[in-house]
């Protein structure tokens, strides 16, 4: 349990504290429009709206800069833990996602957390087969059903 309690303080030193201010100086801004106020003003069921929802269930803030971040874990499901962040992130890897956020989580979690290399293996996968949601312009879709959103996503199209 120490060493989970361990893992789990390095991953959010490593996202919150390196890769994300590392980010922030070499990414354009994101430009995300909306207050925790416009987000919670949303109609229930609304993307944006559950992520409000989200937020407040986990007391994190709204940082303008993670807003894409966070709207993946209400889309895809996975939770704030280290075994969501394993998870969300291969998914992203198995989705075409390829950036340094994306290869840092999955190597870390590969190497730390052996008992989540069979849900890291089938996140990716998952990923895999469904539509790229990368390229979504994010702050356009915060008005859009969640549970539509989910449905372009892993209702693929696509011939395998």
């Amino acid at each position: 349990m120490r060493l989970k309690k361990i893992r789990e303080t390095f991953l959010v030193f490593l996202t919150h504290k390196i890769a994300l201010p590392m980010l922030k100086l070499v990414r354009r801004p994101n430009v995300f429009t909306y207050s925790e106020a416009g987000l919670k003003s949303l109609p229930s069921g609304t993307l944006g709206n559950d992520l409000f929802v989200f937020l407040k269930q986990r007391n994190l803030p709204l940082l303008n800069h993670y807003v894409r971040h966070d709207l993946k874990h209400v889309l895809l499901g996975y939770d704030t833990t280290e075994e969501g962040e394993a998870c969300l992130q291969s998914f992203m890897f198995g989705n075409g996602r390829i950036s340094f956020p994306v290869l840092a989580t999955v190597t870390y979690s590969f190497i730390t957390m052996p008992e989540y290399w069979s849900k890291m293996k089938e996140a990716f996968l998952h990923g895999k087969k469904s539509n790229p949601i990368h390229p979504w312009e994010w702050n356009e879709i915060l008005k859009e059903p969640t549970e539509e959103l989910r449905r372009k996503i892993f209702i693929s199209s696509r011939i395998h």
